[in-house]
C-alpha cells in the first residue's frame, strides 16, 4: 500500500481529506491548523513527552517485582475488537500498566466517547510498547499499539477514522503520532485527529475549573490543595506556570501547581504553601492516569516523596490518587475535541 507522508500540525485538529476516485492522483489531502490563544502551549515540547515516556514505562516495568497491587486486568475492556465498521473513533493515550487506573481514567473517557458518538466504534491504541508488553506478559491482556491500532482499522474497512488522543498538550508525542498516522492517508477516505488536552485558554479554564470542583470537600480555608504535573526543563514547562495563571486569576488563592521534574518545583511549592496560614495539604496528580509518579513520587513512603516532604513541614496530608480522565468534566473537554475533528471532516 502506497502512503504518503503529511507535514506535521503543530497545534490543533488536522484534517486529512481524500477523493472518493480510485486513482491515488485523484486523492486531495489537506492540513488545517487551528491556531491557539496560549503562548505557553504553543511551544514545541522538546524533552517531556520523551522523558515522560522513558520514566513512566520504565517505572510500570519494574512494577511486578516490587509486587504492586494495581487491580483486577480482567475488568478492563482492551477496545481491539474487529467488526468495527465503517467509522472508527482510535483513542489513543500513552497507558498504564496500574489496571484499576487504566480502567477509571483512559477507560472512562473512551467510554464517555462512545456514548457521545453512537455511530462510531470506539477502539484503543496505546503509544507506549513497554507498557503494552508488560500488561500482556503480566496479565495476558492484549492492547494494540498505534500501528496495529492502524492495521486492524485497514482490514476491517474503516472508511471513516478519527483519532482523539489523550495527551495532555501539543509535543513531541502528539506530532509522532500525526505524522504515523499520515502515513496512512491512502487507506481511509478521510482522516481527522483531534487536539490534546490543553489546547486554548478555554480549555485551560476548563481544566482548572474541574480540578476545584473535584476537590472542593477539602476546601475550607485552612487546606492547601496541591497538583503534581510531570514537568521538564524544556519551554514547554510553560504550561504548569500558565495553568497556576488561570487558577489565580479565577481567584483560588489555595490551590497550587507543581511538577516532578522541573519548576514549580518540590520545594518551590512548599515554599509558597508555608506563605499562607494552612494547617493540611491535599496532593493529587495533575495527569491523564494516577500511575507511577503519583503513587510513588506524590504518595509514596519514601523520605523524598512530596507526603513525606510535606509531613516533614509539619503539615497534615491527604493524597488523593485519581488521574484526570476520572473527572467528568475533563472528559467532557476530550468529547468536544473529538467533536470539533469530526466537524472538520466535513
Amino acid at each position: 500500500m502506497k502512503k504518503k507522508l503529511l507535514a506535521l500540525a503543530l497545534a490543533g485538529c488536522m484534517v486529512l481529506a481524500t477523493g472518493c476516485g480510485k486513482d491515488d492522483t485523484d486523492k486531495e489531502i489537506t492540513t488545517t491548523k487551528e491556531e491557539t490563544t496560549t503562548e505557553a502551549v504553543t511551544e514545541e515540547v522538546t524533552e517531556e513527552a520523551t522523558e515522560e515516556a522513558t520514566e513512566e514505562a520504565s517505572d510500570d516495568a519494574e512494577e511486578e517485582d516490587e509486587d504492586y497491587t494495581t487491580g483486577d486486568a480482567s475488568l478492563d475492556n482492551p477496545l481491539n475488537q474487529d467488526d468495527i465498521g465503517e467509522s472508527e473513533l482510535l483513542v489513543v493515550s500513552f497507558g498504564t500498566s496500574f489496571n484499576d487506573n487504566r480502567r477509571l481514567t483512559i477507560g472512562a473517557i473512551e467510554g464517555a466517547l462512545a456514548d457521545a458518538f453512537p455511530d462510531y466504534s470506539v477502539r484503543r491504541g496505546f503509544t507506549s510498547q513497554i507498557i503494552i508488553d508488560h500488561v500482556k506478559s503480566r496479565d495476558g491482556e492484549e492492547i494494540d499499539n498505534v500501528g496495529e491500532a492502524l492495521d486492524r482499522a485497514v482490514a476491517n474497512g474503516v472508511k471513516t477514522l478519527v483519532v482523539q488522543p489523550t495527551h495532555l498538550m501539543d509535543g513531541y508525542e502528539y506530532n509522532d503520532l500525526v505524522d504515523e498516522i499520515g502515513q496512512y492517508a491512502d487507506a481511509f477516505e478521510t482522516i481527522s485527529i483531534g487536539e490534546p488536552l490543553l489546547t486554548t485558554d478555554e480549555d485551560f479554564k476548563a481544566v482548572a475549573e474541574a480540578i476545584v470542583a473535584a476537590t472542593s470537600e477539602y476546601d475550607d480555608g485552612k487546606t492547601a490543595i496541591c497538583f503534581m504535573g510531570h514537568g521538564t526543563e524544556a519551554d514547554s514547562n510553560g504550561v504548569y506556570a500558565h495553568m497556576q495563571e488561570i487558577i489565580d486569576e479565577l481567584g483560588y488563592e489555595n490551590y497550587f501547581i507543581g511538577t516532578v521534574e522541573a519548576t514549580p518545583s518540590l520545594d518551590d511549592l512548599i515554599a509558597a504553601v508555608g506563605e499562607g496560614d494552612y494547617e493540611r495539604v491535599v496532593l493529587e496528580p495533575l495527569m491523564v492516569v494516577a500511575g507511577d509518579h503519583a503513587n510513588n513520587d506524590m504518595a509514596g513512603d519514601d523520605e523524598d516523596s512530596w507526603k513525606s516532604t510535606f509531613e516533614a513541614e509539619g503539615y497534615e496530608v491527604v493524597c488523593v490518587l485519581r488521574g484526570l480522565g476520572e473527572f467528568p468534566d475533563i472528559r467532557q473537554l476530550y468529547i468536544k475535541h473529538a467533536q470539533e475533528a469530526i466537524d472538520k471532516l466535513n
